[in-house]
């Protein structure tokens, strides 16, 4: 059964591999925005703010969480789902920081094979959308890692926020670009290879459709050369 459909288009991913936690402080949470966090960002106080500004997150649970469970709703096991509860924390300085209810997602990854268990403050949709958002954001992490692999980003060109960031657009802007004209040329190969092929023939006066289907990257260009000669030799 294919879910992906009902995820949200407006959610947000807050994450890395180094968790920085005061990173939160400097989020201006927008009301109605998902918050998608690992664990290693579970701080109730900084949570509550979110909630508080009426903006929604998802977030791994901790194995060792204190709390008081209030309800168990029926959960679709089918689906992967293991339970979906409404909570109460019960340690008194995590209580104090969250004083409202919690939802409590159990899902199981059968690709992975792991029990996963969510934590929100949505208790709108459905559970199985609450362990979908979570996994969304497995998906921000495989394009990042796909944008090292092959945009090769081993060094900034500048140190400064800005220049870091411009670079890392550019390279999402490539990536995107590419993406458009495999899609809109209905081409089969993969991006990694028409990057190769385009990094080959860049000031090439071709027309981009005949230079994706009649080129071997591996290999000189099949059609002639129409830049001009630098040298006459």
């Amino acid at each position: 059964m294919d879910l992906r459909g009902s995820i949200p288009s407006f959610i947000k991913i807050t994450d890395g591999k180094v968790h920085d936690i005061n990173v939160l402080d400097d989020l201006i949470p927008e009301p109605g925005s998902f918050y998608v966090m690992d664990r290693g960002y579970l701080d109730f106080a900084r949570l509550y703010n979110l909630t508080l500004c009426l903006a929604f997150f998802v977030i791994r649970s901790k194995t060792n969480l204190k709390f008081r469970r209030i309800y168990s709703h029926l959960v679709d096991k089918s689906l992967g789902l293991i339970y979906d509860q409404t909570i109460v924390l019960s340690n008194a300085d995590s209580a104090k920081d969250y004083p409202e209810k919690l939802r409590r997602v159990g899902y199981y990854d059968a690709e992975n094979q792991k029990n996963l268990t969510f934590l929100t403050n949505n208790f709108s949709l459905p559970a199985i959308t609450i362990a979908l958002i979570y996994k969304s954001r497995w998906q921000i992490e495989l394009f990042f890692k796909w944008m090292k692999q092959h945009l090769r980003i081993k060094a900034f060109y500048g140190t400064s926020e800005n220049s870091v960031k411009t670079q890392i657009w550019i390279a999402i802007s490539i990536y995107v670009l590419v993406a458009i004209i495999k899609k809109h040329l209905n081409l089969d190969m993969s991006l990694y290879t028409i990057l190769q092929i385009l990094s080959i023939t860049l000031f090439e006066k071709v027309p981009i459709l005949q230079v994706l289907t009649n080129s071997d990257y591996k290999s000189e260009p099949c059609f002639p050369y129409k830049q001009l000669s630098l040298f006459n030799l």
